[in-house]
């Protein structure tokens, strides 16, 4: 079988009577979010301008108000925004406020996608065990009158990491899943460097939300199947949207017998249906995102959301010449690759064998 397809009908018998409510219920209060959008326009009249402004703000937050309820009832969604203290929520919103934003080219995209994914880290890994230190000894380059050292105390997190496959979903996920892997290594106490399971997984833009079809190509994807089992088996990726190609990957390895023991979504965006999707498809499966989206389009793209988060990472591929992965990888340059060097040879060495 070289291909595993999965439909968004399959992904919806997963959703009880009650989330199909909560989901229509908040597909309904940005449908009141969009009747303001016409008026914020450049040519708008400056007081209807002001006056939806308000409005707006108005209905943003009681969707937020409306989403906080909804993942306090959901153990394992974990919001950013939600679960951290106050103090730190204006730095998570003014970072999803400059990814969002149309004018932000790439390179300024990459350094918030890093810091995006930094702070996710923090709220997966390090913020649930303080008490478990681990010790960083450093030579520092000052050498008089003796060769000096540091010492820092970091989170042990061991334990939550040190079982870990990185296992990306090309290709918008890639990089952040260089950049998680890059920070357990900083913070093992041993320089772990996850091994890497490469997907190849697309949907059909042909179809709509409803009807969308997902496609596992296993004849381009890159993974041992024994190396998964047993194993905490985290993904990577900027959006999540449907849910579906989470879902796909993981019940066709469940299929084959592989018994991972956890599943990690980091997200930078999750939208709540997709969120809903992947905990109720996917048992003792966690999320992890650093924001939360109200809706989807038609087209299954998250509303507001932020656009084609691989092509802002990566660029567009030509339509006659899609970019493998060690294309994608050079074409990220020296400062990434250098950056990400034992990522990098681990991912090399997973798709050249």
């Amino acid at each position: 079988m070289k291909n595993i397809v999965l439909q968004a009908s399959d992904l919806d018998g997963y959703l009880t009577d009650q989330d199909k409510q909560t989901i229509a219920r908040m597909d309904a209060k940005f449908a009141e979010a969009m009747e303001l959008f016409p008026k914020l326009g450049s040519a708008a009249d400056p007081g209807q301008k002001k006056e939806a402004r308000a409005k707006l703000i108005a209905v943003y937050n009681e969707m937020g108000k409306q989403m906080q309820e909804i993942a306090r009832r959901e153990p394992n969604i974990h919001v950013y925004s939600f679960e951290t203290p106050r103090s730190s929520h204006g730095e998570a919103s003014r970072l999803i406020a400059k990814l969002r934003d149309i004018h932000t080219e790439t390179p300024e995209f990459l350094y918030y996608i890093q810091r995006a994914y930094e702070l996710l880290f923090n709220l997966t890994f390090s913020s649930s065990i303080p008490e478990q230190k681990n010790y960083i000894f450093v030579d520092t380059p000052v050498s008089q009158p003796v060769q000096n050292y540091a010492v820092h105390k970091i989170p042990d997190i061991d334990a939550k990491v040190g079982n870990s496959v990185m296992c990306v979903m090309l290709r918008a996920a890639l990089l952040p899943s260089m950049i998680v892997s890059k920070e357990i290594q900083e913070y093992s106490s041993n320089d772990y460097v996850t091994p890497f399971a490469l997907f190849r997984i697309s949907r059909d833009d042909t179809k709509e939300e409803h009807n969308m079809a997902y496609i596992l190509d296993l004849e381009r994807s890159y993974f041992d199947l024994e190396l998964l089992d047993g194993k905490d088996l985290f993904f990577a990726d900027p959006m999540n949207a449907t849910g579906g190609s989470l879902v796909t990957i993981v019940k066709y390895l469940l299929d084959q017998g592989i018994k991972p023991r956890s599943i990690i979504f980091l997200n930078v965006i999750s939208v709540l249906k997709g969120s809903l999707r992947i905990v109720r498809a996917i048992e003792r499966s966690e999320i992890y995102t650093l924001w939360m989206d109200p809706s989807l389009n038609n087209k299954a793209y998250i509303m507001p959301g932020l656009g084609d988060a691989g092509d802002r990472i990566n660029g567009e591929d030509q339509p006659d010449h899609a970019r493998n992965i060690i294309q994608l990888i050079a074409d990220y340059g020296v400062g990434i690759n250098s950056l990400y060097r034992a990522q990098v040879r681990k991912i090399e060495e997973t798709v050249l064998g």
